[in-house]
């Protein structure tokens, strides 16, 4: 056999790994890209028995820094925070699935079932917010996976960056679908009284049954509003983040969407088309497969109208809202919309005059 040559792994049906799966968003667990080693499943005539439920494992990972740096045009943000890789709340077209790849893991169950923390976030963030020479601008947390993930309530390390954060009075956006966020509303507000938070609440859907399918281990819609409503009442300001818009299934209700985030206290508004990078296009056609088989042709040819041709177009300025008719017809609607019902667009400015080095010692004098 040639050295680069991919090995095959059969695996029968009976083994638990499509099975067992019960709250999780992806149908499979496919090989990452980067492996030699890929597995095929086959039926070997054993009848299955009872799954094994899939069980969340948890890692520490270590890291040398904790913020991450861009120069997306695309993104109103220059630096991002993230104290966990993969995300339990299964989204099936969650963006950051590849990059479970580079851990020689699937971008598919191992992304929502096999996680890693970083233990050391909050001492990290406070080393870079003292490096000499450190300019403050708003940091972005929760931009490839959810701060607020069920594994949240025990390990608390966002809740340990938000207090680094307060303490140095640095801003921040986060962004989540949880309404766990609720737990740090001391921080929050207290950080929103001086234009230093932003919290962002996504929500692709106001429909029970879809969202317990797009993203399985996610509060239900209402739980999400109820958290813009209380967190507009602490005083953080909210946006409401339509994200993803998926042609032929969730579309037809940007402007409920709208309406109901309005009525609960949001004043911003953000949204982005589904895209489909690496592996997550095979893993939503696959989800469409099993659980809308009639609206798969559909929602990927809307798709490809709108990403030149493919189901994905990585080009700046194209790859989150998408071009031609349709992506057009997409936006208008959300600012037509949008303006109607009295939202701001996009991120705020935040402040950033009142920072001091975490841990500084204060003058005396």
């Amino acid at each position: 056999m040639r050295q680069d040559s991919p090995i095959t792994l059969r695996l029968t049906e009976s083994m638990p790994l499509p099975e067992g799966r019960k709250g999780r968003g992806a149908t499979a667990n496919p090989t990452g890209r980067f492996e030699t080693a890929r597995r095929e499943a086959f039926d070997d005539g054993w009848e299955s028995e009872a799954p094994t439920p899939l069980r969340t494992e948890v890692r520490p990972e270590r890291t040398a820094s904790i913020i991450a740096r861009n120069t997306s045009p695309d993104i109103p943000f220059d630096r991002s925070l993230n104290p966990y890789r993969g995300c339990e709340h299964g989204c099936i077209y969650c963006y950051a699935r590849p990059t479970h790849a580079y851990l020689g893991l699937s971008p598919g169950l191992d992304f929502e079932s096999r996680l890693f923390t970083k233990p050391e976030a909050a001492r990290l963030l406070r080393k870079e917010l003292s490096a000499p020479g450190y300019r403050p601008e708003t940091i972005a947390l929760g931009t490839a996976t959810d701060p607020y993930q069920p594994i949240e309530r025990e390990y608390r390390l966002t809740r340990a960056v938000l207090e680094v954060l307060d303490e140095a009075r640095h801003p921040v956006g986060v962004t989540t679908k949880s309404d766990l966020v609720l737990r740090d509303l001391d921080l929050l507000s207290r950080m929103a009284a001086r234009n230093l938070a932003l919290v962002a609440i996504s929500l692709p859907t106001l429909d029970p049954a879809l969202s317990r399918r797009l993203d399985p281990r996610a509060p239900r819609p209402e739980k999400r509003l109820a958290a813009m409503r209380a967190l507009a009442e602490a005083g953080v300001p909210v946006m409401v983040n339509i994200s993803p818009i998926i042609p032929g299934l969730t579309d037809h209700e940007i402007e409920s969407v709208l309406e109901a985030a309005r009525a609960q206290g949001a004043s911003r508004i953000g949204h982005a088309l589904l895209r489909l990078p690496g592996e997550v296009k095979d893993l939503v056609a696959d989800w469409f497969a099993e659980h809308y088989p009639e609206r798969r042709e559909r929602a990927l040819a809307l798709l490809r109208q709108s990403r030149g041709g493919k189901e994905n177009d990585s080009r700046f300025g194209h790859r989150f809202r998408g071009e031609g008719p349709y992506a057009e017809m997409i936006g208008q609607r959300v600012r037509l919309a949008g303006r109607r019902l009295g939202f701001s667009f996009g991120r705020m400015a935040l402040n950033t005059d009142d920072f001091r080095p975490a841990g500084a010692q204060l003058s005396l004098f």
